[in-house]
């Protein structure tokens, strides 16, 4: 994996870290999703006008993608009224990079290195350590879930960077995602409730949520979308370590275990790719 594609992945899963422990403070984390979703959105679109270079054919990679990007806001929003941030997001975060490099193998016709498929396995024991035996199992379906949508969407948009710049392909793919995903909190919550959501943490967490994958699409750019994927997910172990200290969520050492786990399992199948 070239360095620059690491440092920009590395960015990623520091600044995505942050953004979802600021949604899961807020009292209405899915109305909160949605208002961070609109700042971010807002906020780019001059950069993605000033570096404007679409092309044609991107329009199917546009439409998947916000139909994923759509999913994956309100699964997770969903999934941290339900559960706390340490089941939820290593779940999520540490299962996505698996099922890209299931599918790039079986689908896209890959080959699977010694290294990855360890890496695969380390995750899936991580994953086992973090949810617990018993433990938050409506957080456990939903961050599978999320982790589903993750995938798809990172797979989508690693074809879809072949037809438009990183910044503009993603406002493509954000505006609409923002339209319907207000729109949709707007009749379920009411006006009020957004506009209660305009707060500092969740202006600041909006920015993060588009430069997180703003950084990650330009890892994307660089390298393959296995490991780009798997190295975002050290954020596993940022996200862990933040909602233990800012959330005051109780982490044992089985679930320290497994974050690190994941993130290990993660870094073999970035080395593998």
């Amino acid at each position: 994996m070239p360095l620059d594609a690491l440092v920009l992945a590395l960015a990623a899963a520091v600044v995505h870290a942050l953004w979802n422990l600021l949604t899961a403070r807020s009292g209405e984390s899915q109305v909160a999703a949605g208002v961070a979703l609109g700042v971010g959105t807002l906020a780019f679109l001059p950069v993605a006008l000033l570096t404007w270079d679409v092309r044609a054919g991107v329009a199917p990679y546009i439409v998947a993608s916000t139909a994923l990007e759509v999913a994956y806001l309100a699964l997770l929003a969903t999934a941290y009224q339900r559960a706390p941030l340490t089941v939820v997001y290593p779940i999520a975060r540490g299962t996505a990079p698996v099922i890209v490099l299931a599918i790039s193998v079986l689908a896209l016709g890959e080959s699977l290195p010694v290294a990855a498929a360890i890496g695969v396995l380390a995750v899936g024991a991580g994953v086992v350590l973090v949810r617990g035996t018993g433990r938050a199992q409506g957080g456990t379906v939903l961050g599978l879930a999320v982790a589903a949508c993750i995938a798809g969407y990172t797979l989508v948009d690693h074809a879809g960077l072949d037809h438009a710049a990183a910044i503009p392909y993603l406002e493509l793919v954000m505006i609409p995602t923002s339209i319907v995903y207000l729109a949709g909190a707007a009749v379920l919550r009411g006006p009020r409730a957004l506009l209660a959501e305009v707060r500092p943490p969740v202006v600041v967490a909006g920015l993060g949520m588009f430069g997180a994958y703003a950084l990650a699409l330009a890892a994307l750019e660089r390298a393959a979308a296995a490991p780009v994927a798997a190295v975002r997910e050290s954020s596993v172990v940022i996200a862990t370590g933040l909602a233990a200290v800012v959330l005051g969520e109780r982490v044992d050492g089985a679930r320290w275990a497994g974050a690190v786990l994941v993130v290990a399992g993660v870094g073999a199948i970035a080395l593998a790719g």
